[in-house]
């Protein structure tokens, strides 16, 4: 038999949390999950929940849900005024149902679909300066008793905490947004974006651009659409002994054709029907500093014989004149395509490939550093919310955990835009996997992820991906290593910490 906590041990618990809450407020979630769980336990409770509120659509929605169906509640929301939680948030007062079959106000229906019986409720409504923002429920009491007006008085306590709780959060996370907001600002008025980055694949080759960009010698950024190669080549010249010089960029698959010499060199007045002036091109733009050719595969042959001649010799001449323009700028060239089929193809010059090739920086996509996908979420969470004026605090495990498992063809873009459309359609302070609008790319189910922090998720996501690799190479750890792109020392370190060998009984 479980003993009841005695009040002075109820006060050491309250005492607790207290000196949480005014210690930390980032980790909200758990120090919510610590007072519910206390609140579950003090109360004797077999199962409890906490809703807030969304003011947007007045909705109540599970934030945090405990007990043996706790997973699964969190798909449902209340309407205000629905069932017991519903009346106290609409009524702003606490209630005791002993006997929630002859309630009126009780909904059953959340219950009957998760499988879990209830018998009597214990709800509390969680106040900021008499604001109700949400609700505390406690299910049924453990052994079949019945909860007191003494129980009623302690879950008031902790609901309060849990109230003051949500406010530093939100207070902290607005704080956060604006100075975040200010940085990024800084960043973008003088044309950088911000680098955002968690693993190691990135640090590793980040490390290699900073140490290629200390020499003049031409860069080629390779990878797939949107992995974030400007952001590479802009971080070489940030890095550079150019850095104070003009950095240009030059998208060469957007700027149709017969406009692109013009863009690259300029002209002079009368080249051409439409040059009415004299123009300088970007190379002149970019003299002493740096000159970023995006999508360099896609330039016609004709003008890949133009930019080999400036690379060889440093100078050439804008249209329609003959005298000659002299540059100092280094070029770094990034494509999306597999240049040397395209050599192999005759669609791209060989030597212009071997002029660009002397510093290559393969980019890796998304879906093999996923540990970037948590940080580049709250990213772009956080600027698209101070974009909309969206309160919206974070994402649920759930939609972690289809933001981790998804294959992400289209890379960091498309994660962006993915976020972009989620905060558009969320319901309530949290993005959940509804509003993501993606389906799973992986094995990994959603339950696995049910209740976990970011590392444990991270590290479920590893074991699978790395799993699926040693499979795919015979279990054979040299061949694995080099396909991941990683150390075998580092592969052995990681199959020896998720477990995976001992699994398969080696």
């Amino acid at each position: 038999m479980v003993r009841a906590a005695t009040d002075r041990e109820k006060l050491d618990v309250l005492s607790d949390i207290y000196a949480r809450i005014n210690s930390s407020y980032a980790d909200v979630t758990g120090l919510l999950t610590q007072i519910l769980d206390s609140a579950t336990s003090l109360t004797e409770g077999e199962a409890s929940s906490l809703m807030l509120v969304n003011p947007e659509n007045n909705k109540l929605y599970f934030e945090i849900a405990l007990g043996p169906k706790g997973p699964s509640v969190k798909q449902y929301s209340v309407n205000m005024g629905e069932g017991i939680a519903g009346w106290v948030a609409e009524k702003n007062t606490s209630l005791i149902v002993n006997d929630v079959q002859n309630d009126q106000r009780f909904y059953p229906d959340i219950s009957r679909k998760i499988g879990f019986p209830t018998s009597s409720i214990l709800a509390v409504p969680m106040r900021v300066k008499d604001q109700m923002v949400g609700v505390i429920e406690i299910i049924n009491k453990r052994g079949g008793k019945k909860f007191t007006e003494e129980d009623l008085q302690w879950l008031e306590m902790f609901s309060t905490q849990a109230a003051i709780a949500v406010q530093n959060a939100r207070s902290y996370q607005k704080v956060r947004n604006e100075l975040s907001a200010l940085q990024d600002k800084v960043q973008e008025g003088e044309g950088w974006h911000p680098f955002v980055f968690e693993s190691k694949v990135i640090r590793d080759r980040l490390e290699i651009a900073r140490k290629v960009a200390e020499t003049e010698s031409s860069v080629l950024l390779l990878g797939e659409s949107g992995v974030g190669k400007e952001l590479f080549a802009e971080q070489i010249h940030l890095s550079s002994p150019r850095k104070s010089g003009a950095f240009v960029r030059v998208n060469c698959a957007a700027i149709p054709e017969a406009l692109l010499e013009s863009e690259l060199f300029g002209h002079v007045k009368g080249a051409f029907t439409d040059a009415i002036a004299d123009r300088r091109g970007r190379f002149e733009l970019a003299d002493g500093g740096t000159l970023f050719l995006d999508e360099i595969a896609d330039m016609a042959l004709p003008l890949q014989a133009k930019l080999l001649r400036v690379l060889q010799s440093k100078t050439f001449e804008r249209i329609g004149a003959s005298e000659p323009v002299t540059v100092n700028v280094r070029i770094i060239a990034a494509t999306n395509r597999n240049l040397e089929k395209a050599v192999a193809d005759g669609q791209f010059r060989s030597d212009l490939f071997y002029r660009l090739n002397v510093l290559p920086i393969q980019i890796p996509p998304l879906r093999e550093r996923r540990e970037d996908i948590p940080p580049l979420a709250d990213y772009f969470l956080r600027k698209h919310c101070r974009e909309t004026k969206k309160q919206i605090t974070g994402f649920t495990d759930d939609a972690l955990a289809v933001l981790l498992s998804y294959g992400w063809p289209g890379n960091v873009r498309e994660l962006e835009n993915a976020v972009e459309r989620a905060v558009v359609f969320a319901r309530d302070d949290h993005i959940r996997p509804e509003a993501l609008a993606l389906a799973p790319g992986s094995a990994v189910t959603d339950g696995e992820y049910a209740e976990r922090t970011l590392r444990e998720a991270l590290n479920i996501f590893k074991k699978h991906f790395i799993t699926k690799a040693l499979e795919a190479n015979g279990w054979h750890q040299t061949r694995t290593a080099k396909a991941l792109d990683i150390q075998r020392s580092y592969l052995s370190k990681l199959v020896k910490e998720l477990g995976i060998m001992k699994e398969r009984g080696v």
